[in-house]
């Protein structure tokens, strides 16, 4: 919330009147939890006020909690606090890898409801994948007690750049099909087919639900949404905070000011392919790129080199889990070489945390990050800089991408025009 937070704020102050979607915001965000406190945050009336929570109310979207301080200095009656009802709808959400999916059905505070994790090889193809992911939605729903009509949005981790307006990853080294391909519709049909809801078309590409309320699906890269969960639950208040996904490839996120930083068309954070000098081909079809020499599908080539059976960043995982000597001192070295590469990114961006996750995020790689990352970067930018490893671990991804159809969907502007479809 805190890219958001004041927003409202500094509509009211250029004497803007503060919408139902705005009160909705300072609600969620913590600022104003009573209706005094809206009076004295908004400036709006007593009656006004009321008139805006009540449609809030009507939606489903408010509920009112136990009573909190007095609002009056002369004492009185308690205040009755205002809540985010987040039991009013569910998020569905995906995190895709190279060779593994990951499913859920999130609660609107973030909480996974239900989950299914399963071999969803995304060299398949677009159309076999998503198809299956529809299939695990409306399984997981049943699962987790929910009817379609409850799901409120959809959205999805993909390892790949995403152009976020339209939904399609573009130029995708280690997507081989999907470059240019609409998700949102293939997977809204999906997800419509499966569930036994009609389909629709629209910018977003998904079904409706029995309601007549369309479903949006929102894409993005997996690294973004790992480093949006992350930061979310665990470091709400770091302004500035990146994450570092090490897996088959490897993949930077970057949360500034409470939002995903992407760059002007979603190409921000793909250091991967950033050239270290080495002559190992890349993926991309490059020379030399980080991911080609120091990536977990990397490690499992040299691995496999030596006779040590081993395809993927998984396989790397799993060798490191068992405490093998050549995947711990391939790890190190590979940690190494991202250190060296992080010691830039650390002085450009001077993040409060810096998170390795994904497959080769133990201590062997962990060591070799710091080893490098403190040597050549200057004292002032670690100085306050907390290298870690992920608190959520494989649900990163998944928690991120419910948070961003949440921020989404009741974000002051959008929340608006929900509740005017709505007709409340």
């Amino acid at each position: 919330m805190a890219g958001t937070a004041g927003r409202a704020a500094k509509a009211m102050r250029a004497g803007h009147q503060a919408s139902a979607g705005e009160l909705l915001e300072l609600v969620r965000s913590g600022r104003a939890t009573t209706r005094g406190a809206l009076q004295q945050a908004t400036g709006l009336s007593r009656a006004t006020v009321g008139q805006r929570l009540d449609r809030l109310f009507r939606a489903g979207w408010l509920r009112e909690g136990a009573g909190g301080p007095v609002d009056s200095p002369q004492g009185g009656r308690p205040s009755i606090t205002l809540e985010f009802d987040d039991e009013h709808a569910v998020v569905l959400a995906a995190d895709l890898d190279t060779r593994h999916g990951r499913a859920a059905v999130v609660s609107l505070s973030g909480e996974i409801q239900a989950e299914h994790h399963g071999s969803l090889r995304i060299e398949d193809g677009p159309d076999a994948v998503l198809g299956e992911l529809g299939r695990w939605f409306a399984e997981l729903l049943e699962k987790a007690g929910q009817r379609a009509d409850a799901v409120c949005g959809i959205g999805i981790a993909v390892p790949g750049p995403v152009d976020t307006d339209t939904g399609k990853v573009v130029q995708p080294p280690i997507m081989p099909g999907w470059d240019g391909y609409d998700i949102r519709g293939r997977l809204g049909r999906a997800f419509a087919e499966h569930a036994g809801i009609k389909s629709a078309g629209g910018a977003m590409g998904a079904g409706v639900t029995r309601s007549g309320a369309r479903i949006p699906v929102l894409v993005d890269n997996d690294a973004n949404l790992m480093a949006y969960g992350e930061q979310r639950t665990g470091y709400p208040d770091c302004s500035a905070f990146a994450l570092v996904k090490v897996s088959t490839g490897i993949g930077a996120g970057m949360v500034v000011g409470g939002s995903i930083y992407r760059g002007v068309d979603g190409g921000a954070g793909d250091i991967g392919h950033i050239r270290v000098g080495a002559d190992a081909l890349c993926r991309c079809g490059s020379y030399g790129c980080l991911a080609a020499v120091a990536s977990g599908g990397a490690v499992a080539r040299r691995l496999a080199e030596s006779g040590v059976p081993a395809t993927s960043g998984s396989d790397v995982r799993d060798l490191l889990t068992a405490g093998h000597p050549e995947a711990m001192a391939l790890a190190r070295e590979a940690g190494r070489q991202v250190g060296d590469v992080l010691a830039t990114v650390v002085t450009l961006l001077n993040p409060g945390v810096l998170m390795i996750a994904g497959d080769l995020a133990g201590t062997p790689f962990l060591t070799g990050v710091r080893e490098l990352l403190y040597q050549r970067a200057l004292p002032r930018s670690t100085a306050h800089l907390d290298v870690v490893t992920s608190r959520l671990g494989e649900r990163a991804g998944l928690v991120g991408a419910g948070a961003l159809v949440v921020e989404y969907l009741y974000a002051p502007e959008r929340a608006e025009e929900r509740l005017a479809a709505l007709g409340v």
